[in-house]
């Protein structure tokens, strides 16, 4: 296999990145990702099987796929999540498997999903107050952040990064809190700007805390540094440390600045659709091909030669989504 990238968008950017959502349904209704009631639910039979997941990877990494992420809604309530992971680790060419999670099950999966070949995990998690922890997820299941944190650090995945989403007048009196968990564990703790999307208007730009706000107060805590951040990632977040810090603090701005230039990413939906934009409303159903039997190479490149510029969040279009939940962020 040539190890040379050769999965192009129209404006020349290298895909080498892809997120599968295993589930459309989760355990938590976060305010900003799920309405209570939650959504309606895809029919099983419309979820691909593992076995499925993995043909695509197993045809996309041939063509430079190299970094994979599982996502939901909530991956880690499909059974048996271990097997899908050590059917990808099985892929050749395929370099890091990372997770995304509310976390709640972390301190029970995270030695066996390292043990299938799990790399690191990325945890949701917007505060670190029990009965806040309930209010935002609108569900009671217990979730203690820093337990599973250091559940997935005694597993052996690495890096450890902790997502907030900075809502104001919910949890941004919490931005210290958050950010000095890097000066004792190293955990990489990212501060993601509110998106408001879909069915979930009730938090508007008012919600919204801008970087630069959020930077200034964790600045008041002492000394920031610029830090490259770890060195596995994908993403679009810059970095500090706080001079005596043993992890680093993260920054993603997806309403006040835009780094759709350096997109790197497609994402599978639950029910094997390829989503070239995570808010664009563009996308290429690849399971009826899968279960033809057909390649799925036209499809792929024919997706990536109608990839978006870039995203249209501010002008508050969404592609079509009513949750953010529906494509695992």
């Amino acid at each position: 296999m040539s190890g040379a990238v050769t999965l192009r968008d129209q404006f020349g950017r290298s895909i080498e990145y892809l997120r599968i959502s295993v589930t459309d349904r989760c355990n938590f209704r976060c305010v900003y990702c799920m309405p209570l009631e939650g959504l309606p639910w895809l029919p099983k039979t419309e979820i691909l099987r593992y076995e499925e997941i993995t043909e695509i990877v197993r045809q996309l990494a041939p063509l430079g796929l190299r970094r994979l992420r599982l996502t939901g809604g909530e991956p880690t309530i499909r059974p048996q999540l271990e097997s899908l992971v050590r059917m990808l680790r099985d892929v050749p060419g395929i370099e890091d498997i990372a997770l995304s999670t509310n976390g709640v099950k972390l301190p029970d999966m995270a030695g066996p999903l390292f043990d299938a070949g799990l790399n690191r995990v990325n945890i949701s998690a917007d505060s670190l107050r029990a009965e806040r922890v309930r209010d935002i997820a609108r569900r009671d299941l217990g979730f203690d952040l820093v337990r599973s944190a250091r559940a997935a650090t005694a597993a052996g995945l690495a890096p450890v990064k902790i997502n907030v989403v900075v809502m104001r007048g919910v949890n941004d009196d919490e931005i210290a809190d958050f950010a000095l968990l890097t000066r004792d564990h190293p955990w990489h703790v990212r501060f993601i700007e509110l998106m408001p999307v879909g069915d979930l208007r009730e938090l508007t730009w008012d919600h919204v805390v801008p970087t630069a706000e959020v930077l200034q107060r964790v600045a008041a805590l002492g000394d920031l540094v610029d830090d490259p951040g770890p060195a596995q990632g994908n993403g679009p977040a810059r970095y500090y440390r706080l001079r005596d810090g043993a992890g680093t603090i993260g920054v993603i701005t997806p309403m006040t600045h835009t780094y759709c230039e350096t997109c790197n990413r497609v994402r599978l939906t639950a029910d094997g659709r390829l989503r070239t934009c995570l808010f664009g409303d563009h996308e290429v159903l690849l399971r009826e091909a899968l279960r033809s039997g057909a390649s799925l190479e036209p499809l792929f490149r024919k997706a990536l030669a109608e990839k978006p510029r870039e995203h249209a969040l501010l002008q508050m279009q969404v592609g079509g989504l009513r949750a953010l939940s529906q494509v695992g962020g």
